[in-house]
């Protein structure tokens, strides 16, 4: 299937991929990284990556996000073709729709968890960034935190601040790299359930990689990754699209 076309069955996917390679020079080598990738995400689904370290999983999640653009072939995020923007363009593209969740959390440290969460809405001229970065925080369970730094917060609290801020500017899409990964098992639990309620709620399209069996298996699609060649795993996925 051709992302170019517009039919009606192609309309409603929030994430595209058709024939995409990736590859790198290394020491005047080319070293293929991910090879003749296509998948396509709805609207309002949630799909996790799952692959072994090496595998080509977060790159792939990169390129989906526009934060690099591929070898070869076609990405189209919210019906914009990624790969043919510019890198301004593609950033502006992300602040206008994109989310990210990362397994480090990067919250800026001199910041408080309400101050980390307004921060993008101010960037983007929300003007009551404070009262909504406070009702995000309550959701996510840290109303007592939020004149906190992130020093001061448990990894498992950094995470909620940072899925709160992830969702802020309410985006189409988010993407989550190991949202669970430096988290015991109790709290991946709890970061898990938080992002399944959010993605159902808000209706964002979530596009996750993870080692993370549980939350992968909470996922309506998975998607395996080995050797730089994607599959869907049909048998898990609650819903199938074809490409």
């Amino acid at each position: 299937m051709s992302i170019d076309r517009q039919a009606d069955s192609v309309k409603d996917f929030m994430i595209q991929a058709e024939k995409v390679s990736y590859s790198v020079n290394l020491d005047g080598n080319t070293l293929p990284i991910l090879h003749n990738v296509s998948l396509a995400i709805g609207a309002g689904e949630s799909a996790a990556i799952v692959g072994r370290s090496g595998s080509g999983k977060t790159t792939l999640l990169g390129l989906l996000a526009g934060l690099d653009v591929p070898t070869a072939g076609d990405i189209m995020l919210d019906g914009q073709m990624i790969n043919t923007l510019s890198e301004d363009e593609r950033a502006s593209l992300r602040a206008q729709r994109v989310g990210f969740v990362f397994q480090s959390f990067q919250l800026l440290p001199t910041l408080t968890a309400i101050e980390n969460i307004m921060l993008p809405m101010e960037l983007s001229g929300i003007v009551d960034a404070k009262h909504r970065a406070e009702a995000l925080l309550e959701r996510v369970g840290l109303a007592q935190r939020m004149k906190h730094t992130p020093r001061q917060l448990s990894g498992g609290e950094q995470q909620r601040v940072a899925i709160a801020r992830a969702f802020a500017v309410a985006p189409k899409i988010l993407f989550a790299d190991e949202p669970t990964g430096n988290l015991d098992t109790h709290t991946g639990e709890a970061i898990t359930e938080l992002l399944m309620n959010l993605n159902q709620e808000q209706g964002t399209t979530l596009v996750m990689v993870t080692h993370d069996q549980q939350l992968a298996d909470r996922c309506q699609r998975l998607f395996v990754i080995e050797a730089g060649l994607l599959h869907e795993d049909a048998a898990v996925s609650k819903t199938v699209t074809a490409v």
